[in-house]
């Protein structure tokens, strides 16, 4: 039986990972692996390699053939010459950042991201900011009012 270490296709459509399997030569692609030993995702930046080096050589010591794709995933997993994902941040961690600047901005003053409206002006106020016609027009009636009851007396 020839038995090979190559990929074993999985995922979405235009989204696929793989896993490194090792197969019967005669199997289709997607088939019974004998085992799987690690999987490969290059859809990540950079892209997600782990593989079993221990069952790897063991496979390869058996006589299993890598394919050329396996075989330069071996390669760059062997060298080091991986590029590593940045650890990401938890999200607690995110929160309670978060909630301490926040904590921070209130002590400093309380200064909120959007201004806050201005207080509204005394009722005296509000017959200033009337109509300037409407205003006028009892202006002079007033003032009309005024001089007939001097003529009169």
């Amino acid at each position: 039986m020839a038995v090979k270490i190559r990929l074993k296709r999985m995922g979405k459509i235009r989204t696929a990972i793989y896993r490194v399997v090792v197969m019967d030569s005669r199997t289709k692609r997607d088939g019974r692996a004998i085992e799987e030993i690690g999987k490969y995702d290059p859809n990540q930046e950079p892209s997600l390699i782990e593989i079993d080096m221990e069952r790897a050589d063991y496979w390869v010591a058996q006589g299993a053939q890598p394919t050329e794709a396996v075989a330069a995933l071996l390669k760059h997993y062997k060298d080091g010459t991986l590029k590593v994902a940045e650890p990401k941040t938890s999200k607690k961690d995110l929160y309670e950042a978060a909630v301490a600047a926040a904590g921070k901005a209130e002590a400093d003053g309380g200064a909120a991201t959007t201004p806050r409206k201005k207080a509204a002006k005394k009722a005296d106020d509000a017959p200033v900011a009337a109509d300037t016609e409407g205003s006028a027009a009892a202006a002079e009636s007033t003032d009309a009012d005024a001089d007939a009851s001097a003529d009169k007396a």
